[in-house]
């Protein structure tokens, strides 16, 4: 059975439009909170409970009542913590013991965009299973539990407190940060107040960016997916070293002094580095990526002794493989980084933190960590392909691809593929030639282009 409304990364759209209604979303929750009520085998008279969290997103506060009522309907209790990272809900659910968390977000989309995406209570995305078991659920009429066995809700004060104190304890104790002077981007997101406090907390100076959210302006030219704005802060306030996390402060981008960028693929390479130095790989073994990781990052992996393999784009993607190996790193070059030791998800504060206690360790910089890592040039281009059209049946797209792959000689690659939370085909060159990839990149998307019109 295929899923009608989970995509990669929960159920995504724009607000106003199906499946994103207040309708919708009570429904869901009603949905979710039967099937917890049906798997959980509590003790006689006690509630399931999951705790809810959201961005900055101005649709949080609607969709926030919505799912609440849903899950009271179900006879579910719900503990609310309002904006709060993605990673940040896994952690608590599993702290408070929960039967699961809920964030409402749309990541790094725009505020008129919005999700809903579940944890498991070990803190995880949940198994297709159990998504199916609910979209299941949601084919049925909505009902509601007799009073007596409706779920209650309650505030969680402490929720920002008890995050902050977790990624801290995520950084080595003979560490500090002092002496560093860091800009921190949260893009007007739900990391605002608790980004900035951790890398202060640990000692550094911290030069805030992004953290005004007024519920229309998160990721709007801030943040992970603008890294322009975390560039100009790093070099305007002479700090030393960028962190820019996305609206839901799972990705992560850096930037060293001189405003130069490092994406996912290069900050994994740090960590990776650092690790297997210090032998810290060994019973780990390896480090998974996606088809998008960087060939230059696969190469420089394989001269550490590092193995590598390639998941789906999509970190439960990357989870998934990353706990079939029993390895502890992966991630995407998007800003994705898993560090399975440190969490039981992606986490763009704990992402950060691993990478400075690399550098910290090592006595190095950015730059300098990665001297050894040559990226190739990748050129993605993203078309907006119509509801239902089949782009890999069209005669024109696999003719520019074929084309692409025979200029390339063997000496990159191009992938074509659908983005799981956008009406988009990802359209991804490759190779050692800078001008050859762009030209090829080009051409394919002008293909598609030409075959959507």
């Amino acid at each position: 059975m295929s899923r009608k409304y989970f995509g990669t990364d929960g159920v995504r759209g724009e607000v106003g439009q199906a499946p994103i209604t207040p309708d919708f979303v009570m429904r869901l929750g009603y949905a979710a909170g039967t099937t917890l009520v049906a798997r959980e085998h509590l003790p006689p008279g006690e509630h399931p409970a999951v705790l809810i969290g959201k961005d900055t997103r101005i649709s949080g506060y609607m969709l926030e009542a919505a799912l609440e009522a849903g899950f009271a309907a179900a006879g579910v209790d719900v503990c609310l913590v309002g904006p709060m990272p993605t990673p940040a809900v896994a952690y608590l659910t599993r702290a408070l013991r929960l039967q699961a968390g809920v964030v409402i977000s749309a990541s790094h989309n725009p505020y008129h965009d919005n999700g809903i995406k579940f944890f498991s209570a070990q803190g995880t995305k949940l198994p297709d299973a159990v998504e199916l078991e609910i979209e299941k659920r949601l084919e049925q009429p909505m009902g509601c539990m007799a009073s007596a066995q409706l779920g209650k809700a309650r505030r969680i004060d402490d929720a920002a407190g008890r995050y902050i104190e977790f990624c801290k304890s995520t950084f080595p104790t003979e560490l500090d940060l002092r002496g560093l002077k860091i800009a921190v981007d949260s893009a007007h997101g739900a990391a605002y107040q608790i980004a900035p406090s951790v890398f202060h907390e640990l000692g550094a100076e911290v030069v805030r960016v992004g953290v005004s959210p007024n519920g229309l302006n998160i990721n709007d030219g801030v943040g992970a997916t603008a890294p322009e704005s975390l560039r100009r802060a790093v070099l305007e306030s002479g700090a030393d070293l960028g962190i820019s996390l996305d609206g839901d402060g799972d990705r992560l981008v850096m930037a060293d002094a001189q405003g130069r960028l490092y994406d996912g693929d290069q900050l994994l390479y740090v960590i990776a580095r650092y690790r297997a130095t210090q032998g810290g790989m060994v019973g780990v073994s390896g480090l998974v990526g996606t088809l998008m990781s960087n060939l230059g990052f696969e190469h420089a992996l394989g001269r550490l002794g590092v193995p590598f393999a390639r998941a789906k784009v999509g970190d439960r993607y990357v989870l998934e493989l990353m706990r079939e190996r029993n390895w502890l790193l992966g991630g995407e070059n998007s800003g994705h980084i898993i560090c399975l030791d440190k969490h039981s998800t992606g986490d763009g504060i704990i992402s950060a933190l691993q990478v400075l206690a690399a550098l910290r360790g090592a006595g190095e910089t950015l730059d300098q960590a990665c001297a050894d890592l040559a990226m190739y040039p990748q050129k993605l281009i993203n078309v907006r392909l119509p509801a239902g059209f089949d782009w890999q049946a069209d005669p024109g797209i696999q003719a520019a691809k074929g084309a692409a792959e025979r200029a390339l000689d063997g000496q990159g690659r191009v992938l074509l593929r659908p983005s799981g939370t956008e009406p988009l085909l990802r359209v991804m060159v490759e190779g050692r030639d800078t001008g050859m990839v762009s030209t090829q990149a080009e051409a394919i998307a002008a293909a598609v282009r030409t075959a959507v019109a």
